[in-house]
């Protein structure tokens, strides 16, 4: 009988998915080794820097940028659109200024996915990156553009948005995928439930041709809980493990306060440190 394939899902969350960063540092520290990888917006960019086996790369470049105008700025929103600089973040940045190593990347053993969410049925993308070179970075840009905060991305004939809207965790699609082990890195503390969103008539009228993905965004708070449940179902029964913030830091998901970034962090890290002896055992079976 052939093992079950293991996995690693990531939760985003804007500039609050640093904590599945200093996670994923420890992992790779410890040599934690998964068959396959799944991240929704930041836990999609965090992600790829683990399958490269680029330890402290996403801490790096974010204090070193987060007060960058170019990287994430209200000025970039109201003059481009884009919350995100699309050219600094992801040609800049992954080509010259904090090089992502795409023949690393290439050579993992580590399959690596994306969620997006297509934004004219609401329903999840998951999209298998066999490399991130060029135009195909923006599979990772499509998952963390942030509804209202960027423009629609467009790829192989889809119109998709911010992943995290369509599946935050996406931990059930990945186990259908045949990642039976999985281990969940969330950025919620497990008292967190989600309220509806306050922006809804806003989105309305600004995606008033794609209904199906406003209805999507208004029914997001009751998906989310609902997945909320599940998880912890899973996680009691032995299914699935999970590691969440062991405490409350207090993050806006656009923070440009380097302290508060790499306290958010150094909890991901402390947190994966006290969890690598449970990781590595389920993760062989144990």
């Amino acid at each position: 009988m052939n093992p079950e394939k293991t996995g690693l899902v990531l939760e985003g969350g804007g500039m609050r998915g640093i904590y599945v960063a200093g996670v994923l540092d420890v992992f790779l520290e410890q040599n934690i080794h998964v068959d396959g990888v799944i991240g929704v917006s930041a836990g999609a960019i965090h992600g790829c820097s683990f399958v490269a086996g680029q330890r402290e790369r996403s801490i790096r470049y974010n204090l070193k940028y987060c007060r960058d105008p170019q990287y994430m700025s209200f000025r970039s929103l109201i003059k481009t659109g884009e919350l995100c600089g699309t050219d600094f973040c992801y040609r800049q940045l992954p080509e010259t200024l904090d090089p992502f190593d795409n023949e690393a990347f290439e050579a993992s053993d580590t399959d690596f996915y994306v969620t997006c969410t297509d934004v004219e049925t609401g329903e999840p993308v998951y999209k298998l990156c066999e490399n991130l070179r060029g135009d195909q970075i923006d599979w990772v840009r499509a998952s963390a553009s942030m509804p209202l905060a960027a423009h629609i991305v467009e790829l192989e004939g889809r119109k998709l948005l911010d992943g995290g809207v369509a599946d935050s965790i996406p931990v059930a699609a990945f186990r259908k995928m045949g990642y039976q082990r999985c281990v969940v890195v969330a950025t919620r503390p497990m008292s967190y439930r989600k309220k509806p969103n306050r922006m809804t008539p806003l989105l309305h009228r600004v995606y008033r041709d794609y209904p199906n993905f406003v209805e999507t965004m208004a029914r997001r708070h009751l998906m989310y809980n609902r997945q909320l449940d599940e998880i912890r179902r899973m996680e009691e029964a032995g299914e699935i493990l999970v590691i969440r913030p062991s405490r409350i830091i207090k993050i806006h998901r656009t923070e440009h306060d380097p302290d508060k970034i790499r306290q958010m962090y150094d909890l991901g890290r402390q947190d994966g440190e006290k969890a690598v002896e449970r990781v590595r055992g389920f993760l062989q079976g144990e």
